[in-house]
């Protein structure tokens, strides 16, 4: 695991609290719009990668999808998702891990990612991030993500950040992936700023 970034981030999750940082959201909608969209079943195995203390998982359970995993860099934010969940969270199976170094020991349905890609300034760590996308997806598969769009910002948490217009997702996805939706979306931190994502949702191609 890159040490550094578990590092920061667990920095992160152990000095602020859920609504305090900018990617928080008290909802899911677009994410799951395109999730259903894609007509994945409540039984196919969905990935939420990144997620931190995010909700979405606490949604999908609510929407009767049973076989959830949700993966994060920091032990720390997973430790502070647990304890809100509950007893409810044993429902779900959750993995500590750098995105550019989790090894997939099974196959998922869909590959969620919310405001993980746009760290991944680095070209190789984003070509990693591609062929684990690839290994973790069974045929057909599908990935719904969120990255900053073409007007995000460069910088997130203390973090250099990348920004995507289509063009430039298309150029990295385009050889594995076929594009099936996308949308602009400006999301509104809670300290009341606004950022602008691409939500864009791609099916693995048949090899």
């Amino acid at each position: 695991m890159n040490s550094g970034r578990s590092d920061h981030w667990n920095r992160v999750y152990a000095n602020k609290e859920p609504n305090e940082v900018s990617w928080y959201q008290a909802d899911h909608e677009t994410s799951l719009r395109l999730i259903a969209q894609t007509g994945v079943q409540t039984d196919d195995a969905i990935l939420d990668v990144g997620a931190g203390v995010s909700t979405l998982a606490d949604s999908l359970l609510a929407q009767g999808f049973s076989d959830i995993t949700v993966l994060d860099v920091s032990a720390k934010a997973l430790e502070r998702v647990r304890a809100r969940m509950g007893s409810r969270g044993e429902a779900v199976s959750w993995i500590t891990s750098d995105v550019t170094a989790f090894s997939p020991q099974r196959r998922y349905a869909l590959w969620h990612d919310r405001a993980v890609f746009h760290f991944l300034v680095d070209v190789h760590d984003r070509e990693r991030y591609v062929d684990t996308v690839l290994a973790a997806l069974r045929p057909r598969g599908f990935l719904v993500l969120a990255t900053f769009g073409p007007d995000g910002p460069l910088r997130c948490s203390g973090l250099e950040t990348r920004r995507y217009g289509i063009d430039q997702l298309r150029a990295i996805f385009d050889e594995h992936f076929e594009l099936k939706a996308y949308e602009l979306e400006d999301h509104v931190t809670p300290a009341g700023a606004s950022q602008q994502f691409i939500y864009s949702c791609w099916q693995v191609k048949t090899r």
